[in-house]
């Protein structure tokens, strides 16, 4: 009886595990048609290229049956030693593979990416000269000489932005910290200590997509503007800035077409047309050599192609993109009492000027607010002019001695919608910071109509409907971070300020010069 049972038993187990083995078979069986169909797709790599430093990986989308394979696509010089070996092996396995199963003809899209570059300067490097002192540095410590007129030496302090503004009460008008006193003519030195933290600034000058002049144009000529002297003492350091540039190698490379230079001053201050002592200016951007330069001024002449009007400088200097944040939200909230406002003084002198018009208008109006710059206070008052646009929902610009005008910046700053009545006010100057669609952030009323009174200011904009007004104040709004110039030493890394913008105009037009010399070249060699 024991043993029938044994036996009994015995057969039992020898079925089950006969049973298992199928089981497991066919699992396995299962298991590896999936994998080799897994398998059956081309996908196409690119490995680093060491020399240029860019990761890439590309899309392709191709029949699974064709062989599978990993393919190198970096030059073959740039490939480590030994990865060719390695995607042949798999390649030759993946087809030894392939020849098992051919599962039917189908299409599959690869997810796509790409990795920034490893150099995240590359294309971005700026060279900055050491110039002798006496094109930059010395002319701040006689900073008491430059101004005919007043003792300019607290405008340039502080990096050039001025005295701060610390008064408790001023802040709480304005939006805390990182707000100066900053002199509209100070711009070359606020540019020169913003590049000197710029992150992609290099020593090596080949490695320099464009080098940057630090000479302090605006400051020299202006101690010589007024007082008679004569033009060999306007031109001395213009003349020997220029001989100085051309014995470097940097300037033989290209003559002198990758580099750049801020001048603080308007164009007509650098371009006097004759050698009379009552000519105004110097003959600075004239001289040999110096039209090959990118010249970046706070408005150009608008007759050569060399010069690019950047902002004035206003008087916020964040720190972060918080505190641009937290301003462009104070402004957007503001209650805004007036219409418009007009902020400036008016010029007797000049009949061309539609100032004492405009003015006239804005007294005889309940919804103007006029701060006359010859009355009350102060017009360089940072928290008074603030104060002003901030309350406005348009502010008007004219042309004043020349056809722009700091006060441009400041409304805007204020989220105040600029009125223009002459195209070289703006749209023709500020083509890198300003949208080209220019109905979205202005109102173009052209000067005629004012001479001849055939518009008034306050129908006009009454006219502007709600709906139109609140998408041009958010389009100014926006237009903030583009019009500042950040604390020197400080990144921002959500916003590009004024500065930023002009390096990347600067950049953009050296490349191009380049290009075009590189395809003259070309044809050159072609045609002989």
């Amino acid at each position: 009886m024991d043993m029938q049972m044994l036996r009994k038993n015995s057969i039992q187990l020898r079925f089950v595990f006969l049973t298992s083995s199928v089981v497991i078979c066919v699992s396995l069986l299962f298991l590896n048609q999936y994998y080799l169909n897994a398998n059956d797709r081309k996908i196409k790599f690119s490995l680093p290229n060491l020399n240029n430093a860019k990761l890439e990986k590309i899309v392709t989308t191709t029949p699974s049956n064709s062989s599978p394979n990993l393919t190198i696509t970096s030059n073959q010089k740039n490939v480590p030693e030994g990865a060719t070996d390695i995607a042949t092996s798999i390649g030759e396995s993946n087809r030894r593979r392939n020849i098992v199963s051919s599962p039917p003809l189908m299409k599959e899209k690869v997810e796509v990416f790409t990795t920034t570059k490893l150099d995240p300067c590359r294309g971005k490097y700026i060279f900055m000269y050491d110039l002798p002192n006496r094109f930059n540095e010395d002319l701040l410590k006689k900073c008491h000489t430059l101004n005919k007129w007043e003792n300019i030496c607290p405008h340039l302090s502080n990096l050039g932005l001025g005295l701060e503004i610390i008064k408790e009460s001023d802040r709480r008008a304005l939006s805390n910290e990182n707000w100066f006193a900053t002199n509209q003519f100070s711009l070359e030195l606020i540019f020169h200590n913003i590049v000197r933290h710029y992150r992609c600034l290099t020593n090596d000058s080949s490695l320099a997509s464009a080098i940057y002049v630090p000479y302090y144009a605006g400051l020299d000529i202006g101690r010589y503007l007024w007082g008679g002297f004569n033009i060999s003492v306007r031109d001395e350091l213009p003349k020997k800035l220029i001989e100085w540039l051309a014995q470097r190698p940097e300037w033989k490379k290209l003559d002198g077409k990758d580099h750049f230079l801020v001048g603080g001053r308007v164009g007509f201050d650098f371009r006097r047309k004759s050698d009379e002592n009552e000519d105004w200016g110097t003959k600075f951007m004239f001289l040999p050599g110096a039209s090959n330069m990118s010249i970046l001024l706070i408005e150009s002449c608008g007759l050569y192609d060399n010069e690019f009007a950047i902002p004035y400088p206003t008087y916020f200097h964040p720190r972060s993109d918080d505190e641009i944040l937290i301003w462009q939200n104070k402004v957007r909230k503001m209650k805004r009492n007036y219409i418009f406002t007009f902020t400036g003084a008016p010029r007797p002198n000049l009949t061309s000027s539609i100032r004492n018009e405009l003015i006239k208008q804005c007294e005889s109006s309940p919804n103007c607010k006029l701060a006359n710059c010859n009355k009350k206070r102060n017009c360089g008052d940072p928290v008074y002019v603030m104060g002003v646009f901030m309350n406005s929902v348009f502010c008007l610009q004219p042309p004043g001695d020349s056809y722009t005008r700091r006060s441009i910046f400041d409304s805007i700053l204020a989220g105040c919608i600029p009125v223009f009545f002459h195209p070289q006010s703006a749209y023709k100057q500020y083509l890198w910071h300003f949208p080209k669609n220019t109905s979205s952030y202005s109102i173009f009323i052209p000067e005629i109509d004012v001479k001849e009174k055939r518009v008034m200011i306050d129908m006009k904009l009454l006219n502007v409907s709600t709906k139109e007004v609140l998408a041009m104040r958010e389009e100014v709004i926006k237009l903030i971070p583009k019009i500042i110039y950040r604390y020197p030493s400080s990144r921002l890394k959500a916003h590009e300020d004024a500065f930023d913008v002009a390096i990347k105009g600067v950049l953009g037009r050296v490349e191009a010069i380049r290009k075009e010399i590189t395809n003259s070249s070309n044809i050159t060699v072609n045609s002989v």
